[in-house]
C-alpha cells in the first residue's frame, strides 16, 4: 500500500519547504495558486530504503479571514482522508494561533497518528521555544529547521516507523491491481459498471459523483484482477474552485496502489493540463498505463480522425509516449475488453525480467557501433548492463565516467531497449554507473 504523508497547517509556517525538503526538489515552492502544478502538491521521497508520497496542502493568502480558513479547511479535510501520517506544521517564531486551533481540531477529529513539526528552529536560541506545543495533545514534537534541514531526520525517522514495508512476496501473491484515473466526470465509473454489467457505482453528470477508490474483483473473460475505480473529487459541497487540485490528489492513493493506470480523457475535450498532470503521478510512480479515450461515439470521424487524434495525443505526453491508445464508450461498451487485454499486456512489460546474457548481447552491439559522446578529450567506455530486481524496469549501465553521459544519451539508450524489448506502457529507469 502507498505510504502518504500530508504536510498540513496555516501559512508561512514552512510547509511546502519542507515538501521541496522531503521530496529533494530543486525548485522552492513560494506560494500556492489556483489549478495547483502537480510539483506544487505532490512528490515522491525515500528515508532509509522506505519510500512515501508527500502531499502539501499548501495555504491561501487572499481574501478575508473567513474565505481563507474556509479554504484551508478544505484542503486539510481532504489530505487528511487521502493520507496514512500528518506532519502538522508550527511556526516557534508566533507560536500557536487562532487558525493553528482550527487545523489541530481538525486533526483531532481524524484519528490520523500526527507528528508536529516545530519549525524555524534554526539555531540553539530557538530550542525549547516549541515546548507549548505539547499543550496541544495531537504528537510528539520535533524541533527543526526547514530551511537548513536539522530535525528532519528525527522526523521521518518516526514517520517511517507508523509505514507498512512492502516485501517483494507480498507482491508476487496479490492479483493485479487496474486503477481507472482521471479527472472528473471522463466516464471511470461508467467503465467499471460496463465492465462489472451491475450499477456498481453512481453515474450522474454531476463532477465528483464518486466519493471513494471502490475496489472491485473482475473475474470473466480470462480476466482476473482487482479494478480500483478512482474517485475524482470528495464531494460536490467542497468544490467551489481548485477542482484540478482534488481530482489530482484523489487518484494519487489508487496510483500508488496500483501496477496499471487505465488512464480515461475525454474525446470531446482532448487533453488538458489536468489530465497531463495525473498522467505525470503515474509516470513518476513508475506505473504502467493504457490510455483510454471515452466518448468515441460523440465524436464525428472519418477514416483520418483516430489516427490525428493519436498522433496528438502521443505529441503532448511526448517524451514518453510508448503506450497503448484505445478509442472507447462505455455507453456503447465498443473496445472495452481490448482495454483490459492492452492492460493485461503492460502489467506482464511491466513486470519482466531480461536475462542479463541477452540484455548485454543486444545493447551491448548498439553502444559499440554508436558510443556515448566524448568529453573534454575523454571517451567513455559502457563495459556492461544489467536489469534491477526493482517492481518497475531498471537498468544499471556500467563504464568509467557516468558522470558525463549526457542526458540525450539516456534518451537513446531508452528508445533502443523499448525497440528490442516490449515495454509498451511502462516507464523505464536507467541508470549509469561508476564500474
Amino acid at each position: 500500500m502507498g505510504n502518504i504523508i500530508a504536510i498540513v497547517g496555516r501559512p508561512n509556517v514552512g510547509k511546502s519547504t519542507l515538501f521541496n525538503r522531503l521530496t529533494e526538489s530543486k525548485q522552492a515552492i513560494v506560494k500556492e495558486i489556483s489549478g495547483v502544478t502537480r510539483d506544487r502538491i505532490y512528490g515522491r521521497g525515500e528515508w532509509n530504503g522506505i519510500p512515501f508520497s508527500v502531499i502539501d496542502t499548501g495555504g491561501y493568502a487572499r481574501g478575508t479571514d473567513d474565505i481563507f480558513e474556509g479554504e484551508i479547511r478544505k484542503q486539510v479535510e481532504i489530505a487528511i482522508e487521502e493520507a496514512n501520517v500528518i506532519i502538522f506544521m508550527l511556526d516557534v517564531m508566533t507560536g500557536i494561533v487562532d487558525l493553528d486551533l482550527t487545523v489541530a481540531e481538525l486533526l483531532r477529529k481524524s484519528g490520523k497518528k500526527v507528528f508536529i513539526g516545530a519549525n524555524k528552529v534554526d539555531n540553539t536560541e530557538r530550542v525549547g521555544l516549541s515546548s507549548e506545543f505539547w499543550s496541544l495533545g495531537l504528537g510528539d514534537v520535533f524541533d527543526l529547521s526547514a530551511t537548513n534541514g536539522s530535525g528532519t531526520g528525527d522526523l521521518l525517522d518516526a514517520i517511517c516507523k507508523e509505514f507498512k514495508v512492502e516485501t517483494e512476496d507480498d507482491k508476487e501473491r496479490e492479483l493485479p491491481h487496474f486503477a481507472i484515473v482521471g479527472k472528473p466526470n471522463v466516464g471511470k465509473s461508467s467503465l467499471v459498471n460496463a465492465l462489472t454489467g451491475q450499477d456498481r457505482n453512481i453515474v450522474t453528470e454531476i463532477s465528483g459523483t464518486t466519493r471513494d477508490s471502490i475496489n472491485t474483483r473482475y473475474n470473466a473473460y480470462g480476466f482476473d484482477f482487482i479494478l480500483i475505480d478512482t474517485a475524482g473529487i470528495r464531494k460536490k459541497a467542497k468544490v467551489t474552485e481548485d477542482i484540478e487540485y482534488y481530482s489530482v490528489l484523489r487518484s494519487v492513493r489508487s496510483i500508488e496502489n496500483s501496477d496499471v493506470c487505465i488512464f480515461m480523457i475525454d474525446a470531446k475535450e482532448g487533453l488538458q493540463k489536468q489530465d497531463l498532470n495525473i498522467f505525470y503521478i503515474i509516470e513518476k510512480n513508475s506505473k504502467g498505463v493504457v490510455v483510454l479515450v471515452n466518448k468515441w461515439d460523440l465524436i464525428e470521424k472519418d477514416h483520418k480522425t483516430m489516427k490525428a487524434f493519436e498522433d496528438e495525443v502521443r505529441e503532448q505526453l511526448a517524451p514518453f509516449n510508448d503506450v497503448p491508445i484505445i478509442f472507447t464508450s462505455t455507453v456503447t461498451k465498443q473496445r472495452i475488453h481490448k482495454a483490459l487485454e492492452a492492460a493485461t499486456d503492460v502489467y506482464h512489460n511491466r513486470i519482466r525480467k531480461i536475462p542479463t546474457s541477452e540484455l548485454n548481447e543486444v545493447m551491448l552491439e548498439i553502444i559499440q557501433a554508436t558510443p556515448p559522446p566524448s568529453v573534454k578529450g575523454k571517451y567513455i567506455k559502457i563495459k556492461y548492463a544489467q536489469q534491477l530486481p526493482t517492481h518497475a524496469p531498471s537498468f544499471a549501465f556500467f563504464c568509467n565516467l557516468p558522470q558525463y553521459i549526457p542526458e540525450s544519451y539516456k534518451r537513446f539508450i531508452e528508445n533502443r531497449l523499448r525497440e528490442h524489448f516490449n515495454f509498451e506502457g511502462v516507464p523505464i529507469k536507467i541508470f549509469f554507473r561508476k564500474k
